[in-house]
């Protein structure tokens, strides 16, 4: 098969693809947003006040409107930039946040399920949107992030966002969106990598420049910004206290707890990182599928970090885990082996695991889950790092390597006129 046709064939859904893609019936879509709605209202009226680490920016909101410095409480974890986001809270009661914040979240996320789905252009009323959706309903981190109103919500959407306007050759819309996410919280710091892959050096400084200036600018406005380094900074390389360290699913955290000393856990983490990192380069170079490379390689990047950085909490999955069942779309996709989807099972409500009830325990959970992810995808990535249709993407663009003769990515005729001279672009 040439080059050519290679490439045509590749754009051409397949009949699973064809499926998902499809309009769901809207009794199902009503049922999956039930299903959701129904762990939001159990958030809700449970009985004990939900959004609380929200409530750590917000009170740190209030610490800087009464003069004092946000980082004096060293569970305020975030960029400066936090704290002005937050004002806005502030003039709500803590029974009022305590209701409205996880709604908040939870819209948040659904809001990043559908520019996930916009990466593959899958409709927001699809069979696989309402899957996602119910999905999400009976997902124990889903639940964990909106009880706990965690900012992680907000990288949810970004994530998604950035690939998304990536796709479409707005990189440094891109890089924009990624540098504003890391100025509310630095989760999103492993995708300027892929920048750096890309060789978007424009878009790289977007997304540095935005929280450093950002940043600085909030640090200027509050007393006593030294704290963030002299307090929080050494509070989380210690791995934050008693009280959230057992909820850590970093390898650094977790293996001591299964008897590793805590140099080789530390070595063993570093290690399988930077294997991660090496499985998202290849991913990178194999081309294929323009979105599928950029949620594959993107969800790598922040993989390798969720397993060696301390903390690495059961939700920060919910960054990655709508993009890549988006990708279920793709017949070439990782998404379409199983082996991605088992580590999933613990995390399932309801599913009793003997001893690992405890939310002391739950981190062991979560170590599978995150690990067993990571896992699925690299060995995916290491075992397609030479696409077999001798192609790579380049700006929505296929170029074949067997002969000079590129075809758009949709697979219409090539255009000499605007390919041809055009050799700054990397492969």
């Amino acid at each position: 098969m040439s080059a050519v046709s290679a490439a045509t064939a590749a754009s051409r859904p397949d009949a699973l693809g064809k499926w998902l893609r499809g309009r769901a019936p809207w009794p199902v879509l009503l049922a999956a947003l039930l299903v959701l709605a129904l762990d939001v209202v159990r958030v809700v009226q449970g009985p004990r006040m939900p959004g609380i680490d929200n409530a750590v920016v917000v009170r740190a909101a209030r610490a800087l409107l009464d003069g004092g410095s946000p980082y004096a409480d060293k569970r305020f974890l975030y960029l400066p930039g936090a704290v002005f986001a937050a004002l806005p809270e502030t003039v709500f009661g803590n029974e009022a946040l305590a209701r409205a914040v996880p709604v908040v979240t939870a819209l948040l996320v659904l809001a990043g399920v559908v520019l996930a789905l916009r990466i593959f252009g899958v409709r927001a009323d699809s069979r696989l949107a309402a899957g996602v959706v119910a999905a999400l309903g009976v997902f124990e981190p889903f639940h964990g992030v909106v009880y706990l109103g965690n900012w992680t919500a907000l990288s949810a959407v970004a994530f998604p966002a950035a690939l998304l306007l990536a796709r479409h050759g707005r990189w440094c819309a891109a890089g924009a969106v990624v540098g504003a996410a890391i100025a509310l919280k630095p989760m999103l710091v492993p995708l300027l990598l892929l920048f750096v892959l890309a060789r978007r050096w424009r878009a790289l400084a977007w997304a540095v420049g935005v929280p450093a200036a950002v940043s600085l600018a909030a640090a200027l406005a509050m007393p006593r910004p030294g704290l963030f380094f002299t307090r929080t900074l050494p509070f989380l390389l210690r791995g934050q206290d008693a009280y959230a360290r057992p909820f850590d699913a970093a390898w650094p955290s977790v293996l001591p707890r299964l008897g590793v000393p805590q140099p080789l856990a530390l070595a063993l983490a570093a290690a399988a990182a930077a294997a991660v990192l090496l499985c998202a380069r290849l991913r990178w170079r194999a081309g294929g599928d323009p979105a599928l490379r950029l949620v594959e390689c993107a969800s790598l990047l922040m993989l390798a970090a969720f397993l060696v950085s301390r903390p690495s909490f059961q939700h920060y999955m919910l960054v990655v885990l709508p993009s890549l069942a988006a990708s279920l779309v793709v017949r070439a996709a990782a998404a379409r082996s199983v082996w991605l989807w088992l580590p999933l099972l613990p995390e399932v409500a309801g599913v009793s695991w003997p001893h690992l009830e405890t939310a002391r325990r739950h981190a062991f959970r979560d170590v599978v889950l995150i690990t067993g992810v990571a896992a699925a995808l690299a060995l995916h990535a290491w075992r397609t790092r030479s696409d077999p249709s001798g192609e790579v993407t380049v700006s929505a663009r296929v170029y074949a390597l067997s002969n000079r003769e590129s075809v758009r990515a949709d697979g219409g005729p090539p255009d000499r006129a605007r390919d041809a001279p055009d050799r700054t672009e990397t492969r």
